[in-house]
């Protein structure tokens, strides 16, 4: 098997940025993947107390399909996120900083419109992921898997949709989903497989358009019986792995 793909997701709910390489510690996820959200003003979410709360409660395309259209990357350098919105408008500011993220924050909140709750407030904590799990992950797509189900389905299914940090080849269709439990090589790191991909409403959104166009989460369950494509693993060794690295199914 072998990475095709590789994304992180820096903003909750935002575009996805392609990368060559990635180094993963134990018990992490992807360096600034979900580093950053967007919080509703009715969230409830504490920055001292960083609890996770269910995606519902922030930015998301499961409730803000137009959200696919901010167009955004971020710098770890400068620590600098821009994002940019369809009509050419955009914002440029550290996110690392308060006043940054206060910035960002209005800038998040005037394009969401009538879709705010109350104030929203847009949150960086150190440590902390806002992933859609309680732990965190690595999300891990089989490409054959996503052709199987584009074939039976009879369309194009975009892959940004699925959302995925790793997309890989080499395996059978849905053969992922026997890996519960399995550990993997992934270059140079050991993931272990926890659980499939429970999909949802944000899969409707075209990442192109930005409009729901689909149900993939009725046509799966129609197709397959289940509503999974895609499985997350927690990094067990840490390590680098990179687009074209091997990926290898370990002996119990």
């Amino acid at each position: 098997m072998r990475i095709e793909y590789l994304y992180r997701y820096p903003v909750k709910g935002l575009t996805a940025e392609a990368m060559d390489q990635a180094e993963v510690e134990a018990g992490e996820a992807i360096p600034w993947d979900r580093a950053f959200a967007l919080a509703q003003g009715d969230s409830g979410f504490d920055p001292t107390n960083p609890t996770w709360l269910p995606k519902w409660h922030f930015l998301c395309q499961m409730k803000h399909a137009k959200a696919a259209l901010l167009f955004s990357v971020f710098d770890p350098g400068s620590k600098t996120l821009r994002i940019r919105a369809p009509d050419g408008s955009g914002i440029e500011s550290n996110a690392m900083t308060a006043a940054g993220r206060d910035r960002i924050a209005a800038f998040l909140g005037d394009y969401m419109a009538e879709e705010a709750r109350g104030q929203p407030s847009f949150h960086y904590v150190p440590g902390h992921v806002f992933g859609d799990q309680k732990t965190k992950v690595v999300s891990l797509n089989n490409l054959a898997s996503l052709r199987d189900y584009e074939t039976k389905v009879g369309a194009h299914r975009h892959r940004r949709r699925f959302r995925a940090n790793l997309w890989f080849t080499g395996a059978p269709a849905w053969a992922e989903r026997d890996w519960i439990g399995r550990e993997l090589q992934v270059g140079g790191a050991v993931l272990r497989v926890v659980k499939g991909t429970t999909r949802c409403p944000a899969t409707e959104v075209n990442p192109v358009t930005g409009e729901r166009d689909a149900d993939p989460v009725a046509e799966l369950r129609s197709l397959y019986g289940h509503v999974e494509l895609g499985v997350h693993a927690e990094v067990v060794e840490g390590g680098r792995f990179a687009v074209g690295d091997a990926i290898e199914l370990l002996a119990p």
